[in-house]
């Protein structure tokens, strides 16, 4: 049975998530502040958590920062703000998905169960992934070009996992988008991707206005160039 945390203050909602967590077969335990939050966080292990944002004594973005200098466990933002700045911040401070009031909650149960499995997945995964003078240590989320760390976001280092795991391989914008976030393109769309690809390139490529390894694909998406050399 996946445990999972739940950070909400509002009571009606949390009554409703409750019934629905427990009826899906999960197990959960709820937070109502930061303070609550940490307490349960150092005495539990969860598979999940679901994070509000505004809470009474901070922020659930704070809470996220201190959860990714330890674990990757997933996360997912479950709140009112739908401004593109809060959005593009929750991803990049290491939420996994970001998810606006009001939702329905058939679509929070499918995101819900596909970080799951895709969680469980990167478990069994090997430990290390190497192509094109990058590495990848995965159970640590650490980045590295020849040899030397990288400063990635947690969306950059997600992004540029994805690529190193399907070499050679052509990944359209919305294969990408869904791969990463489990929407419907409703808060990542293809400009926020070109973006993100962008300022990966930065930190990855020799020359990031020459891209080698994140390669763009006319009219189709973009392709990890496992072998090097420009294209």
């Amino acid at each position: 049975m996946s445990k999972l945390f739940l950070l909400e203050d509002d009571l009606s909602l949390i009554n409703g998530l409750s019934f629905a967590f427990q009826k899906a077969g999960y197990d959960l335990d709820i937070a109502r502040t930061l303070q609550e939050a940490e307490t349960l966080w150092q005495e539990g292990k969860y598979d999940l958590l679901v994070l509000d944002v505004s809470l009474p004594d901070g922020s659930g973005f704070a809470f996220c920062e201190k959860i990714r200098q330890i674990s990757q466990v997933p996360i997912i933002f479950l709140t009112a703000s739908d401004a593109e700045t809060s959005i593009i911040m929750g991803l990049d401070i290491g939420g996994d998905d970001y998810i606006t009031k009001p939702f329905k909650l058939a679509v929070l149960m499918s995101r819900i169960n596909a970080l799951l499995r895709r969680s469980k997945h990167f478990r069994q995964a090997p430990g290390e992934l190497c192509s094109n003078g990058l590495t990848l240590q995965l159970l640590e989320g650490r980045a590295y070009k020849n040899g030397i760390p990288i400063d990635l976001t947690a969306a950059e280092y997600k992004l540029l996992r994805l690529f190193m795991e399907h070499p050679d391989i052509i990944l359209s914008a919305e294969q990408i988008m869904g791969k990463l976030w489990d929407c419907d393109g409703n808060f990542v769309d293809g400009n926020t991707l070109a973006v993100y690809i962008r300022r990966l390139r930065t930190k990855i490529e020799d020359d990031p206005t020459r891209p080698t390894r994140i390669v763009t694909v006319r009219r189709m998406g973009y392709k990890w160039n496992a072998g090097g050399g420009a294209e």
